[in-house]
């Protein structure tokens, strides 16, 4: 069956959403808000349906590319760059009205959101590519979506210009261990399946095959402070927007540190926001040394935040524990200052009505994923207000962007 549709917007995930006659709203992937197009069903379900374009009858001013138009050498197809036939402001315009629903939602009518966007390409300083025999030939690249097929990838859009220069010897580096190193080599090759490529000032470009070496540290640098991070850590993968994003927590931090200069810092990792903090006071003349206390799960983390501390001369205490695991522990007096920055599926469900009931005068919510963060502010707005909304584009071309919400009491 197919149907006209008048696409309205681009929800969460880069849909384009219209409606049916019914009134049942109809997602379809690969169109933009103002587009008309004929789409074939391909799921129907009580309150929405899926669809696939097959026609573009009315395409907006914002497409650059039709979808019967081949796609230049310089932008090959990436899965998961949602975007990329959209100008993009036009893409950046559809994340603000996304996080607006999503705050929305939860009574939060936020009208103003501020945007902070950097380049559109070759941003990404890690990937990880995926390898594949079909016949004599070894693919490595993406997978394409809903599928264990690989894409082999000669050039790709989304990576720093240093990992592309370095793609033709890693791949020979890679092909050769399949198929000319010992059996044993080749083998462990094969099992490994995928190779992780990641690029830093201090160490270049360096590349593994399935898990990184054990005790492997690279060296990132972010608001002037050394972050020693294990080489399957987690960091930022946008260095651009990755400064900008904790420049802005610091310099928010430092606007009020006299009355809350304490810092909790939850779900901390190696400690890039709350060491970013203190460190961006010094020489402020404050009559005491601000305290931080990290929590974060994961120990590799736990002990490269403790590493990175004395590497920087600042006094901190981080935990290994979970978060939602350690509320009791926790001491937030109305001198402190919390910073959040939990993984996409958001704070554990007891952590936001914690910080609700806190004495914390400022809280800092640092988000990957704008539905768990409307669910989670759900609690915690009952208290608090939010002072400050800023949309990080981490991700361009991509579906997934960063926000960073100041609450304060």
């Amino acid at each position: 069956m197919t149907v006209t549709l008048k696409i309205e917007k681009n929800v969460y995930g880069g849909d384009g959403l219209g409606r049916l006659g019914d009134g049942r709203v109809c997602f379809v992937p690969g169109v933009f808000a103002g587009e008309t197009v004929r789409a074939e069903l391909t799921e129907q379900k009580k309150s929405f349906v899926r669809a696939r374009c097959v026609e573009l009858v009315e395409a907006s001013p914002d497409r650059t590319r039709r979808p019967e138009e081949p796609r230049p050498a310089s932008s090959p197809a990436v899965p998961g760059m949602v975007y990329a036939d959209v100008n993009y402001a036009a893409e950046l315009r559809f994340k603000e009205e996304q996080l607006g629903n999503f705050l929305e939602r939860i009574g939060q009518s936020y009208t103003h959101i501020e945007v902070v966007a950097g380049k559109s390409s070759n941003y990404r300083n890690k990937v990880t590519y995926h390898i594949q025999q079909i016949g004599g030939r070894w693919l490595i690249g993406y997978r394409r979506e809903f599928s264990h097929d690989v894409i082999d990838v000669e050039y790709d859009p989304l990576a720093c210009k240093e990992i592309n220069a370095a793609l033709p010897s890693i791949r020979a580096g890679v092909l050769s261990m399949l198929t000319q190193g010992s059996r044993n080599i080749r083998r462990e090759a094969r099992e490994r399946s995928a190779v992780t490529i990641r690029w830093t000032l201090d160490d270049g470009v360096r590349w593994w095959l399935g898990k990184a070496p054990e005790g492997l540290e690279l060296v990132e640098r972010t608001c002037g402070i050394r972050f020693n991070v294990s080489a399957d850590g987690f960091y930022q993968v946008n260095p651009e927007i990755g400064e900008k994003l904790v420049k802005a927590v610091v310099d928010s931090y430092a606007d009020g540190v006299e009355s809350s200069p304490d810092v909790v810092d939850l779900y901390s990792g190696v400690g890039v926001f709350g060491l970013s903090c203190v460190n961006g006071v010094r020489g402020r003349g404050l009559p005491c040394q601000p305290r931080i206390v990290g929590v974060e799960s994961g120990r590799k983390a736990v002990v490269a935040a403790k590493a990175n501390a004395k590497s920087a001369g600042i006094a901190a205490n981080f935990f290994c524990e979970r978060v939602g695991g350690s509320l009791q522990r926790i001491r937030i007096g109305d001198r402190t200052t919390v910073i959040v920055d939990p993984p996409r599926g958001g704070m554990e469900r007891n952590v936001p009505p914690f910080l609700a009931n806190s004495k914390a005068r400022r809280l800092f919510y640092v988000s990957c994923d704008p539905a768990t963060l409307a669910r989670d502010l759900q609690s915690i707005v009952k208290t608090y207000r939010i002072k400050r909304v800023r949309l990080f584009d981490m991700f361009p071309r991509t579906a997934r962007f960063e926000t960073l919400v100041e609450l304060e009491k």
